[in-house]
């Protein structure tokens, strides 16, 4: 079994926000799957389904982020998911905004939810979807930037983003991440 993950933050306020751009992605991923994302697991929402024809378990911590990688952990051991078949969905400041990037592993690159993961799993070698956010203006507190909802206005680049993040999780599941990520990297 696959295990898809998506980073967020729990709780209404952070509904949203750039950072739950992962939390985003599991729900759409769980409308394709016809499941629902909220049975409690591991300090987790889970939901379980197929995507591509290929068993998942979808989730989305509820740890606030910088803990991720214990829901993780847990849910990894839960479901048999050694690191390669554990996806991870997450917003990236590095990124152009609405741009995504598929990769097989490699640093956490300053995001404490991915740090975190990488941790508790004892490796950086899991596949993730990064979700861009970058700003197209000076930011004095990225912090703060990240844990803003969207502008209303950016609603439309959000949904197709998210859309293309999607299909490239299940091309993933279906592919592998090398095909995703000639498919999919730098996509708009």
């Amino acid at each position: 079994m696959k295990l898809i993950v998506g980073l967020g933050n729990p709780g209404a306020e952070y509904e949203f926000t750039r950072h739950n751009l992962g939390f985003l992605l599991v729900d759409l991923l769980a409308e394709r799957a016809r499941c629902r994302v909220t049975r409690p697991e591991d300090q987790a929402f889970v939901g379980r389904g197929k995507l591509g024809g290929v068993e998942v378990a979808l989730a989305k911590p509820q740890t606030y982020m910088n803990l991720s990688g214990d829901s993780v952990k847990a849910l990894a051991a839960r479901y048999g998911a050694k690191p390669e078949d554990v996806v991870v969905g997450v917003d990236d400041v590095a990124i152009p905004f609405g741009r995504i990037r598929v990769r097989p592993g490699g640093s956490a690159g300053g995001h404490n939810g991915l740090k975190s993961i990488i941790a508790r799993l004892g490796t950086q070698e899991f596949p993730r979807v990064r979700l861009g956010i970058a700003p197209d203006h000076p930011v004095g507190d990225m912090a703060r930037f990240v844990l803003q909802p969207f502008p209303r206005a950016a609603r439309e680049e959000v949904d197709k983003m998210l859309w293309t993040a999607a299909d490239a999780v299940e091309e993933i599941l279906v592919g592998g991440v090398e095909p995703a990520m000639q498919k999919y990297n730098g996509e708009r």
